[in-house]
């Protein structure tokens, strides 16, 4: 009997009603006898007619190999419209429920990947609906459709919705200004805002703006240009110049917003996280009527000289809890770069719980304490003095 899927995904109590039959050998064997290992079962999914399997299976089966992969203790094969699972009844279950909400995802016109299938594992660990969570459109442009690819980034654009001021914390690669830019572009073209203003402070790295070659535009233009790259992918080529010289879009340094009120404005500031206090509370107050703002950082990579404190670090004590604010934190488990990265930022994550431990209790990647007494180096401007004749 084969099972026909439909729009609303298959729990586990539904699913179970699919089984077709137990393996051949383990019918005999009831699944709770003290010392026998739990029977396989068998169970079968007939795709919907609407669906060509081809966009559930994935080219050479890539989708049901992902499954495989997600789930080695689970047998996942097809056979024209008719997919057979078999393994142990909990995990076929599971496999089940996600098969369904993958047909929903293929529906919706999103396509499936190896990738696409590993967040759906991911999220269903999570007790969410990978359907919810992968098929919220954000912006369709260019024939593709813009869309959170994990439960964090589901989180951040519906508090970029519903909230005037989002903060968007977490490390590189996870979509905090993809996405915000993303948003800012459909609110523009809903008529929501009538512009978008798009800011960065101009420290990183060290580097100064003194010593970088050319006019103020040329020095300014290349912390900014990671903001004109988002902007390409979502807009024409031919109508971001044109917007630009109308001032619907305008992309600035921070320190051009001060003694300004911005109304009818989306507001992004991105790499808070070299923002002083003072710059950060300016920039809050900049707030206009009709104006939603997204402030995204990443605290682990602060480039301000000196020690100096970030006011992304400070601004969530002082805000905290007010209506209206949101703060979201995006974690590796949202990077959607190359899976190494991810990987990358919770190894420094580690590498930084170990140098932060006590003193009294220092960890594997503890730096060694300077000793006291010892000789001090000389700095550049000592060594200059002794060595004029």
């Amino acid at each position: 009997m084969g099972f026909k899927m439909t729009n609303s995904p298959i729990t586990p109590v539904a699913a179970t009603a699919a089984t077709t039959s137990a393996s051949a050998g383990t019918t005999s064997t009831p699944a709770n006898a003290a010392g026998a290992a739990p029977a396989d079962v068998t169970r079968t999914l007939t795709l919907p007619d609407d669906l060509a399997p081809v966009a559930l299976l994935g080219a050479r089966d890539e989708v049901l190999r992902a499954v495989e992969r997600g789930f080695p203790d689970v047998s996942v094969y097809a056979r024209g419209t008719t997919v057979t699972v078999t393994g142990p009844a909990a995990r076929v279950d599971v496999v089940i429920v996600l098969l369904s909400e993958l047909i929903d995802i293929a529906r919706a016109g999103t396509p499936l990947t190896a990738d696409a299938v590993d967040r759906a594992i991911g999220l269903l660990d999570a007790s969410a609906r990978p359907a919810e969570v992968l098929t919220d459109e954000v912006l369709t442009t260019h024939g593709r459709s813009i869309r959170p690819k994990s439960l964090g980034q589901k989180a951040y654009t519906d508090a970029i919705e519903n909230s005037t001021i989002t903060f968007g914390i977490g490390p590189a690669g996870t979509g905090k200004t993809y996405l915000a830019m993303a948003k800012a572009v459909d609110a523009l073209a809903r008529k929501q805002v009538s512009r978008i203003i798009l800011t960065r402070p101009a420290v990183e790295a060290g580097e100064n703006l003194g010593f970088l070659p050319g006019t103020l535009t040329d020095k300014i233009d290349p912390y900014l240009r990671p903001l004109y790259d988002a902007l390409h992918d979502m807009l024409d080529a031919e109508a971001l110049p044109q917007l630009i010289a109308a001032g619907t879009i305008e992309v600035a340094p921070l320190a051009y917003m001060r003694g300004r009120t911005l109304n009818d404005a989306f507001i992004i500031l991105d790499e808070a996280q070299n923002t002083s206090p003072e710059q950060m509370k300016m920039f809050l107050t900049r707030l206009g009527f009709g104006s939603k703002m997204v402030i995204t950082g990443d605290i682990s990579q602060i480039d301000l000289p000196g020690g100096r404190p970030s006011g992304l670090r400070v601004v969530r004590r002082i805000l905290d809890g007010l209506e209206d604010i949101s703060f979201c934190e995006l974690t590796a488990a949202d990077v959607v770069r190359h899976r190494l990265v991810g990987q990358i930022v919770d190894a420094y994550a580690r590498y930084d719980a170990e140098r932060a431990e006590p003193a009294g209790r220092p960890g594997r990647g503890a730096e060694p304490a300077p000793q006291r007494g010892g000789a001090r180096r000389r700095t550049p401007s000592e060594f200059r003095d002794r060595n004029r004749p």
